[in-house]
């Protein structure tokens, strides 16, 4: 099938034909390259983030302030807070250290092995401590953890009972005598 005749058809067909098909020159609508550019030019702006586009002061103003009004009404866990003398008294409360046990063995044997003797975690048998000692000391280390030596902050896991009862156990575990010990670290802390 031939074609139309139109002198004026003709002028918009391409001068190639491929398999005897002709193939017509189409050029886009205008309000679709008009729509097209105003997405690159919308990019650009938004990539750079030029000013207050719209209300506010931009994208990344308006996330970091999100991100604070959320910090702010959700504050992090931290296992609440406890005194030296409540978490002395745990360690005459069988329950407590019962709990605390199980929660060593839990979250804290794989590190510090069984009996506080030291794996990957340091001693915790000893009179050495690397962040402190004291009963006060213990809990502020497992509650905000060491992450550059890899020790999480256990007060975002644990419930806050769950984190006083494991450091007033760990407390117990000082002037044991574990069966393989690993090296004293850090400096010596009379209880």
């Amino acid at each position: 099938m031939a074609g139309p005749t139109n002198d004026n058809v003709q002028d918009k067909l391409l001068n190639h034909t491929y398999d005897g098909i002709q193939e017509y020159d189409n050029p886009m609508p205008r309000w679709w390259l008009l729509t097209f550019a105003a997405t690159i030019v919308f990019s650009v702006i938004y990539l750079f983030n030029i000013g207050p586009v719209g209300s506010g002061k931009g994208r990344i103003a308006d996330y970091e302030a999100d991100m604070a009004a959320y910090a702010k009404a959700h504050p992090a866990p931290t296992g609440g807070d406890m005194s030296s003398d409540q978490l002395l008294a745990l360690v005459k409360d069988e329950e407590a250290m019962e709990e605390g046990k199980e929660a060593y063995t839990a979250y804290c044997a794989s590190c510090h092995a069984p009996d506080g003797g030291g794996l990957i975690g340091p001693n915790l048998a000893d009179a050495y401590w690397l962040h402190g000692g004291t009963i006060a000391d213990i809990y502020k280390t497992v509650t905000i953890g060491v992450l550059e030596k890899g020790m999480p902050p256990w007060g975002k896991t644990l419930k806050p009972e769950q984190l006083s009862a494991v450091v007033a156990y760990v407390s117990t575990l000082q002037g044991t005598t574990p069966a393989n010990p690993k090296a004293p670290q850090g400096t010596p802390v009379t209880p």
